[in-house]
């Protein structure tokens, strides 16, 4: 939401929602981006190119104010000169150009260039190793939020947290207002890296924004921050996005490096859940190319042929019991979940068919990570878009009878029909349907498509 109007958004969701309305499956889901407390540069009448050792003034002046000519720019936050101090390191856009504070006074920051480049309007500033002492939530993100809540989003990406009460804050509004939307913390904080269990464990899942969090981290710690997110996240049976500089060069290019593509897929090989595209397709060259990329590697990891799944690392490794305790209880939905994946993988089944109602069940066996695709049934279309999210989940919409055996049916009916299953295949289907007399009954079953 740092970029747009609402009545720009609007018309997005608009038409995701006209899209979703001509799919019997896979719903796309919408997830709302928080602006949070960002500090960024004052508009330009023009763009400034620097160079090392250029002097460069940032300053909280307003408009009028600021008469200290072309080499200066307003920042956006007050109190940036209080959290700046001499000899910090101020980055802009996370590092594309950096500067060295060389003194601060009641209103400007003082700096020289150590890497130049070119500035232009409303860059986003960080000073490395610190982050700004803002409030987690904003008033602008209250309104985009409420927003939110009257397009019934899906997801909510809460910028900048640092403190596991910032989700439960968020989390336990939204519960007073009646929505069920996932949140989601983008850990790009260096003060949110030592409370990542902690966070997490109250999340709804994690996006590890590696932009800002390379700015106020050092660069080589950013794939262990995000290597660990990942596998707490599969511990606790939670989503994770890694996104940003995923196909930077395709914002200017038709064709990714290399080094990108490799990217990609180690982070899908980690275990990531989704990984995500920004200024490649918000602002970029090629949109439509970046996402077909982007595609494009994702399935030629989930393509492995099972002769080739040494070489896809933890991927395709499912989690044993003792992987599964490290972060959490075990119960008995866990126990069917690995039960699960385990004679799917041994009788090289085409699909596990799960039926849930609160998604539960979906989330546990996409955690343990098996080796075909997960697909789920469920009367809510609402859930169906959430369960997007998850690892390998392809989510249909069902009514469920009072006779499980009925739903079963109607559901290998819907999956031939659409040609996602052929006579012949093997399911492993996973359910807690109620059983006819107001029970539910946890099952696992194997059948044979006839």
């Amino acid at each position: 939401m740092s970029h747009g109007t609402h009545e720009w958004h609007q018309n997005v969701i608009d038409t995701v929602r006209k899209l979703n309305a001509t799919r019997t499956h896979n719903h796309l889901a919408i997830l709302l981006d928080t602006k949070g407390p960002e500090v960024r540069s004052g508009d330009l009448k023009a763009p400034i190119t620097v160079k090392r050792g250029d002097k460069f003034i940032w300053t909280i002046r307003k408009g009028s104010e600021n008469t200290l000519g072309e080499f200066s720019t307003e920042v956006s936050y007050d109190d940036f000169v209080k959290d700046v101090k001499e000899g910090d390191t101020l980055l802009v856009d996370g590092g594309m150009s950096s500067f060295y504070v060389t003194k601060v006074t009641d209103c400007d920051v003082e700096s020289e260039c150590i890497d130049g480049g070119v500035l232009t309007s409303r860059r986003h500033l960080n000073v490395r190793g610190k982050s700004a002492s803002l409030p987690a939530i904003t008033d602008k993100d209250w309104e985009d939020i409420e927003f939110g809540l009257k397009n019934n989003v899906d997801f909510y990406a809460l910028s900048f947290v640092k403190h596991e009460d910032d989700v439960l804050f968020l989390k336990k509004y939204m519960e007073e207002k009646g929505s069920k939307a996932l949140i989601l913390p983008k850990i790009e904080s260096a003060e949110a890296v030592p409370r990542l269990e902690a966070i997490l464990k109250v999340s709804d899942g994690a996006m590890v924004a590696r932009g800002d969090l390379g700015a106020e981290i050092p660069i080589e710690e950013v794939p262990l921050v995000q290597e660990r997110i990942v596998q707490i996240n599969r511990a606790l049976k939670k989503p994770t996005i890694v996104a940003t500089h995923m196909l930077e060069s395709m914002i200017t290019y038709s064709s990714p490096t290399r080094a990108e593509v490799t990217d990609i897929s180690e982070a899908i090989k980690q275990g990531a859940d989704a990984t995500m595209l920004s200024g490649e397709t918000a602002g970029g060259n090629y949109p439509k190319e970046a996402v077909e990329t982007m595609s494009r590697v994702a399935s030629a990891v989930f393509d492995l042929k099972v002769s080739q799944m040494e070489s896809a690392g933890s991927f395709y490794e499912v989690n044993t019991e003792d992987d599964a305790e490290k972060e959490g209880e075990r119960d008995s939905r866990s126990d069917l979940a690995y039960s699960a994946a385990l004679l799917a993988r041994d009788l090289n089944a085409s699909a596990i068919v799960i039926f849930t109602r609160a998604g539960n069940y979906a989330r546990e066996v996409s955690a343990v990570r098996p080796r075909c695709p997960i697909l789920a049934f469920s009367p809510s279309v609402d859930l169906n878009r959430r369960l997007m999210l998850s690892w390998g989940v392809d989510a249909f919409e069902i009514e469920f009878e009072n006779d499980p055996e009925k739903t079963i049916y109607s559901a290998i009916a819907m999956l031939k029909e659409r040609k996602e299953v052929k006579i012949g295949d093997t399911l492993v289907i996973v359910s807690d349907l109620l059983d006819g007399t107001g029970g539910a009954v946890n099952t696992v079953q194997v059948r044979i498509i006839r």
